[in-house]
């Protein structure tokens, strides 16, 4: 299985703006450009929760772009062009925009919305519409869109009965692309054959990495989409299993934070319903040396109940696989 990172464009940061949703759409001072860059983008943020993901701002790149070009509607073209005006379509959105300033590119966020809305549809109700020269488009599209590094927290001492989430603010973008990827992966026409050639080793990673998403919304597509991936790709289930594994190991004992440890115990919940007996050496090693752990960090009340669960699914197996 090959691990090569996914190609992708060289990003350049673009230079400071003088105004916008970094400062509430209000200009810079006169002299503010003579210590722009020796602020610490991290540090003394104010209260507004709207401000926290400020950091992604580096992956939009609206300056001068040019708007995206309406194309026509897959279900008025002939069939046997559907599938190129579903690859352009599918380039189209590749493209990310900058929601922290809710007036730009306004037609083309449109465009893009309805297109995913389209693709959505269209891979949904008609028969045979994935075939080859999709599946690379489709995984190109996805990892642009979603995969992105994620901000630090600052707030150390999340409660969720009483703190506010932080909400991604691309979500009106963010939540089509991933209802198409999980259509994609469902889709009756979808095979894995063809489909391990795209999703590999490193988009899992990649997509474990997303599982620390602040947002609750994300973390429950991820969890949907993961377990697909796990049924879908024998190759990949091993492999699935111990970052997993690696993942909790490293909350535990390294970082004690980790916001996806709830949807990552509730696919291990599912997949060890689904070990056959007797018991791999793997799987009772996970329950003394992975699974017990958890119940030792200090933010154990956020996901209480998903370890109790795992844990009377294993000892059951173990019971039954002596």
């Amino acid at each position: 299985m090959s691990s090569d990172k996914l190609p992708g464009a060289q990003h350049t940061v673009p230079p400071p703006r003088t105004q916008g949703a970094a400062t509430g759409g209000q200009p810079l001072s006169a002299t503010a450009g003579q210590f722009v860059d020796k602020i610490d983008p991290f540090s003394k943020r104010g209260n507004s929760r709207r401000r926290r993901r400020l950091v992604n701002s580096s992956r939009y790149h609206t300056e001068n772009e040019p708007e995206l070009v309406q194309l026509p509607l897959i279900k008025d073209t002939p069939f046997a062009e559907q599938t190129n005006l579903v690859v352009q379509k599918l380039q189209q959105c590749q493209k990310i925009f900058d929601f922290y300033d809710p007036v730009a590119q306004l037609k083309s966020k449109e465009i893009k919305r309805a297109a995913l809305n389209e693709l959505i549809d269209h891979i949904t109700s008609v028969k045979g519409s994935i075939v080859e020269p999709i599946y690379p488009e489709v995984i190109k599209m996805v990892s642009k869109n979603i995969f992105r590094v994620l901000p630090p927290s600052d707030n150390s001492e999340f409660d969720p009965e009483e703190d506010e989430p932080t909400l991604e603010v691309s979500w009106p973008h963010l939540q089509l692309v991933y209802e198409l990827f999980l259509r994609f992966l469902e889709s009756p026409d979808f095979q894995a054959a063809i489909g391990k050639k795209f999703i590999d080793q490193r988009f899992v990673l990649n997509l474990l990495e997303l599982f620390d998403s602040e947002d609750p919304r994300e973390r429950d597509f991820l969890k949907t989409v993961l377990h697909r991936i796990y049924g879908k790709f024998l190759g990949l289930r091993a492999f699935i299993r111990k970052q997993i594994n690696n993942m909790f190991l490293s909350f535990v004992f390294e970082t004690d934070s980790f916001n996806g440890v709830g949807e990552l115990l509730e696919i291990l919940g599912s997949i060890i319903n689904g070990f056959a007996l007797p018991l791999k050496q793997e799987h009772k090693v996970f329950l003394v040396k992975v699974l017990l752990p958890l119940h030792k960090p200090r933010c154990l009340s956020l996901y209480h109940a998903q370890p109790i669960k795992v844990l009377i699914a294993s000892s059951a197996l173990c019971g039954r696989s002596e």
